[in-house]
């Protein structure tokens, strides 16, 4: 006897009820499965429904422009998964009828789709019998068959996908991927699973072995970057300049204020700025009162920014774009407009509840 027909079982009773799940449609399925991406579900059901007020299909999310994508996606983070999404939705409007395509060698022709959201969409959306296996199946797997291997490496990817297939009933793929993924977000966890309530626990090698908190096995993990990093808060006539970032890359297409990383041949955080500024602005500035200090983990690093309030050595002198993309002297009140990444965004916060732009020390 297998797993899946208990696995099934319990889903058609206890499936979460998701926005994506009672939308009915392909482009509901790929917007969503974009935003799962590295997020939890909590976090993307009401980014989820903005999005779907002011995109409800592919013909009006391809009308949009980048900075409009950016302005519903700030907060959820991963940004090139919504720029990606936009490129997407321009190309299948253009040359594809409006439609997504249902295999899974097209879908992963688009930007922003790999193997696991092409082979998502294409079960989930279409039926196709191809298994998909995320964070939580990957898990599920791993338990059922107590893969040794670490699941993240090649050969350990190449048994949890075979398995994942291996027992996928015909039909019924888009039932069975939305099982397994249910399974693993409320029942089999990442730490203490809750293997008493489990429908498959009868199934679970990991669970017979007694190893079921030891799986999925795990690479080491590399010790993580911190920066140290400083921002300009430059003033000019009750404004504040923001610079955009360059789309291609961390935060692209996103405002913020002007800085960079602190290098060993710096002096001292002020020094850091104003070198940074000269090389990204191409002007010299005076670096006043701080305004704090903010902490922020991304994927593969993390910083301490510190930013400082500033104004121009120069009114003769002109800010130049020369690593970005754009330049705006911004009022307070009009920074809620302008997209930015989670850290330039509390300082934004703070400046306006603070209500004044502070003062360079003497």
């Amino acid at each position: 006897m297998s797993f899946v027909q208990p696995l099934l079982t319990w889903y058609q009773n206890s499936a979460r009820e998701l926005p994506w799940r009672s939308c009915h449609s392909a482009y509901c399925i790929w917007v969503s499965e974009v935003m799962l991406q590295q997020t939890q579900v909590d976090t993307v059901i009401p980014y989820f429904n903005r999005w779907m007020m002011a995109f409800p299909d592919i013909q009006t999310l391809s009308e949009a422009d980048e900075q409009s994508v950016l302005a519903l996606w700030e907060g959820l983070g991963y940004y090139s998964r919504g720029r990606n999404l936009l490129k997407a939705a321009k190309i299948i409007a253009a040359d594809l009828d409006g439609q997504l395509p249902q295999t899974m060698k097209e879908l992963q022709k688009l930007p922003g789709i790999g193997r696991y959201t092409a082979a998502a969409i294409a079960s989930i959306a279409f039926n196709l019998d191809i298994a998909a296996v995320d964070g939580n199946i990957r898990r599920v797997i791993s338990r059922l068959f107590d893969i040794t291997e670490p699941a993240r490496s090649t050969q350990g990817e190449q048994k949890i996908w075979s398995l994942a297939q291996a027992n996928l009933p015909s039909g019924q793929a888009s039932d069975y991927n939305q099982a397994m993924m249910d399974l693993g977000a409320t029942i089999c966890l990442p730490s203490k699973p809750r293997c008493d309530g489990c429908p498959v626990v009868e199934f679970c090698v990991g669970f017979q072995r007694g190893v079921q908190e030891d799986r999925p096995v795990k690479k080491p993990r590399k010790a993580i970057p911190h920066l140290t990093v400083t921002a300009g808060i430059i003033q000019q006539n009750g404004q504040v300049l923001l610079a955009r970032r360059p789309s291609k890359g961390l935060l692209g297409g996103l405002w913020e204020f002007p800085g960079g990383t602190l290098e060993e041949f710096d002096v001292n955080l002020e020094a850091c700025l104003k070198r940074e500024i000269l090389e990204e602005l191409g002007v010299n500035i005076l670096v006043g009162a701080g305004f704090g200090k903010f902490n922020h983990a991304y994927t593969h690093f993390k910083i301490t920014l510190y930013p400082f309030f500033c104004t121009l050595s120069s009114e003769k002198e002109e800010p130049q774009p020369l690593s970005g993309d754009a330049l705006a002297w911004v009022k307070l009140t009009e920074l809620e407009y302008y997209p930015m990444g989670k850290v330039d965004r509390l300082i934004a916060r703070k400046l306006i509840e603070e209500g004044s732009h502070g003062s360079l020390s003497s």
